[in-house]
């Protein structure tokens, strides 16, 4: 506790990685600590409420393959750490969603000599993976519900264990959070969409269309 209350009466600025509700809280609690905080927006979020509640804001994603992009900018990790040294910040919290549980981004963050507000990249690297967190809770025995030991790879696969589980089951993102990337799947007639719109949800929220099901 006193080596976390150190680091945190250390930091003076953070880049917020994300937008929307959760970047404004997250503004107003750096203010409520006495810290600076910088936002990052994507081009089509330019006039984003959260864009008014940091005290820097700076536009991210504005070339390349991301250009006008609604989510991708949110998800280069290489833009957003180059947000936060170009804008002077000591840390970066990423909020939820995005690449918030992803340890690749936790440990670069580390690497560039930013705190990543959050678990570390160990920690990520386990429980951000729904797939390997799932075997390990049944390695320690903790019960889970029935579902897949390992990522489901195409929507044939899907099938075949749904058969084996019965129905209903859940197609849920690996590398999701906050309740995106999952769908309810009632019978094997809608399996296939059901595995494409999810897929695709996940590789467009968190860059990972890995798929389980439960």
């Amino acid at each position: 506790m006193a080596q976390a209350e150190v680091e945190v009466a250390s930091l003076k600025r953070v880049l917020i990685s994300n937008r929307g509700e959760v970047a404004i809280r997250i503004a107003k609690a750096a203010s409520a600590l006495g810290m600076e905080s910088v936002g990052v927006y994507a081009p089509v979020d330019s006039l984003a409420l959260h864009t008014r509640f940091t005290n820097q804001t700076l536009e991210i994603g504005g070339t390349g393959s991301s250009k006008g992009g609604p989510v991708n900018a949110y998800l280069d990790a290489g833009a957003l750490i180059g947000a936060a040294k170009v804008s002077g910040c000591d840390c970066v919290h990423p909020g939820y969603g995005f690449l918030s549980e992803s340890a690749a981004f936790a440990a670069l963050c580390a690497s560039e000599g930013l705190v990543f507000v959050g678990p570390p990249p160990s920690a990520l690297s386990l429980f951000g993976d729904k797939v390997r967190a799932r075997s390990f809770a049944e390695f320690v025995g903790i019960p889970v519900v029935p579902g897949s030991t390992e990522a489901i790879a195409s929507p044939e696969d899907a099938l075949a264990m749904a058969r084996d589980l019965g129905y209903p089951v859940m197609l849920k993102a690996a590398a999701g959070g906050g309740g995106r990337g999952m769908r309810l799947v009632q019978g094997a007639e809608a399996m296939a969409e059901s595995f494409e719109r999810c897929r695709c949800e996940a590789q467009a929220a968190f860059g990972d269309g890995t798929l389980s099901l439960e």
